[in-house]
């Protein structure tokens, strides 16, 4: 196999567009022709640096990020144009040809910061002005978005190569088995406390606090892969170091709040999103706007996720005009300027920002880690703050004793789908509470299969939710005939 050259300054190219290779790992220069007149300047770390968030903003990552987030969930219907591969994934019907499940763009970061983080250092040799102090906070960056790349690989997938060298030349080793899922994430969270040594608490202006690694962004991951690892002593520990930074607050819930939230972005809520513009879109319009969409919001976020005030006389304001529409089933969150304008009726003006993290997310987490720790009264406490802020209607809002945790778990998860939405957080927050216990809460996932599959899929995708296999992808087919050593999800074998 021949690896393409890509002079690694072009990687700023890809802020205006990243095509995916053809194999996760076909991504740099053939046997260092190239490499050999890079890394020799700190302006080229930086470079290397700006190429790393370059390719996340790839049209075809955030879209993958939304697919493998909700698709499965509970939260999206088809639209009326959506392709044979979504609606395979939506009913249950995945094999390895799927395209959803073709992870080239997340792993096509990782190797940019695979690159920077091995090859970074030996620029200390060559420029004198570039300090050990930069040296750190850049390879704390990219440990940062290597490790987030891999918590969404980890739970989409289970089991996945965990490669933390860059691919330079035809002699690397391309043949990588697959790490058990523990192990990616306690390599996530050693990367991850490494990274919060290494990178600063703020930038110099507003943008970069939100649109880079920030100590804040790397403890508010840790405080994720705690949750999900079921470790919610950890997981407390971050969310306070977040909260009690002072750094944050939720926006505040008045007729600015679409606008300052989703349209202007980099808001006092904002914890890390990638910042799309009109010269850097994202694919949204193609699956949420126009007449014929891909994507609509299911009639279960009107019927039962916020509902609606029968005298119409108040709103939650993340349901209609906030979330989705009620008129027409958009995913608004976005395609809107404020509650009901749109940002304009074609593929330029797709240019929502994607949140990796935002406040309210911090505080819901919290919520979640105290209640499994038997904190019933605190969490319905940071419950409530989220709600207020939101004018939650009474319909939604569940009585519930403060030691009663079966039920304010699942208060929480109802919550966040309100607050969250469409954000590609419903599968994962589905899953992780299923999960939890040995599968105690197995139902959460048995359940959204008669509102969300097909009739004729139905009885057989409840029986494939029975293996816990089926809740993670198969690998892509061009992977396993790429990548000999890596042995397919048995459930898809």
């Amino acid at each position: 196999m021949k690896y393409k050259r890509i002079n690694i300054w072009a990687m700023i190219l890809v802020f205006f567009g990243l095509s995916a290779c053809n194999n996760y790992l076909d991504l740099q220069p053939e046997d260092g022709v190239v490499r050999q007149d890079f890394w020799k300047t700190k302006e080229q770390v930086e470079a290397a640096m700006n190429g790393c968030y370059a390719a996340m903003l790839a049209p075809k990552l955030t879209e993958n990020l939304f697919l493998w987030g909700e698709l499965r969930a509970d939260m999206v219907v088809n639209g009326g144009v959506a392709k044979t591969d979504d609606y395979n994934v939506m009913n249950v019907n995945i094999n390895a040809n799927n395209t959803i499940t073709d992870w080239s763009t997340v792993y096509a970061v990782i190797n940019y910061c695979n690159d920077l983080i091995d090859s970074a250092p030996e620029v200390l040799k060559t420029d004198k002005t570039f300090t050990q102090e930069a040296l750190d906070q850049y390879t704390g960056q990219a440990l940062a978005i290597r490790s987030l790349m891999y918590f969404y690989l980890a739970r989409s997938f289970g089991d996945v190569p965990l490669k933390l060298t860059a691919t330079h030349t035809d002699a690397d080793n391309l043949q990588i088995p697959k790490s058990p899922q523990n192990d990616v994430l306690e390599q996530i969270v050693k990367d991850l406390k490494t990274a919060e040594e290494y990178v600063v608490s703020s930038y110099s202006n507003k943008e970069y606090n939100k649109g880079k690694i920030t100590k804040y962004a790397v403890q508010t991951m840790l405080a994720d892969v705690y949750l999900w690892m079921e470790r919610y002593d950890e997981c407390i520990t971050y969310c306070d170091k977040v909260i009690n930074s002072g750094q944050y607050a939720l926006v505040p819930g008045d007729e600015n709040w679409f606008t300052t939230l989703y349209y202007q972005g980099g808001s006092v809520e904002g914890i890390f999103e990638l910042y799309f513009n009109v010269n850097r879109t994202n694919s949204f319009y193609s699956m949420f706007g126009g007449a014929a969409k891909r994507f609509k919001a299911s009639l279960k976020l009107y019927e039962e996720i916020y509902t609606v005030d029968p005298l119409n006389l108040e709103n939650d304001i993340r349901g209609d005009g906030g979330s989705y529409k009620i008129s027409d089933g958009s995913i608004w969150k976005y395609l809107g300027i404020n509650s009901s304008t749109s940002r304009g009726s074609s593929s330029a003006s797709s240019y929502g920002h994607w949140f990796f993290y935002r406040y309210a997310e911090v505080l819901l987490m919290k919520a979640e880690a105290l209640n499994q720790k038997n904190q019933g009264q605190q969490a319905l406490d940071l419950v409530k703050m989220i709600r207020d802020r939101a004018n939650a209607l009474p319909a939604t809002e569940r009585v519930l004793a403060p030691d009663n945790k079966s039920g304010i778990a699942d208060y929480i998860l109802e919550e966040r789908a309100r607050e969250l939405a469409f954000e590609g957080k419903r599968w994962y927050d589905l899953l992780r509470n299923a999960k939890r216990d040995n599968y105690e809460k197995l139902d959460l996932l048995l359940d959204i299969v008669a509102g969300t599959v097909s009739p004729e899929f139905q009885s057989a995708a409840i029986t494939k939710y029975r293996d816990f296999n089926s809740h993670y992808f198969p690998y892509y087919y061009k992977e396993i005939e790429a990548n000999k050593a890596l042995v397919q999800n048995p459930f898809y074998q």
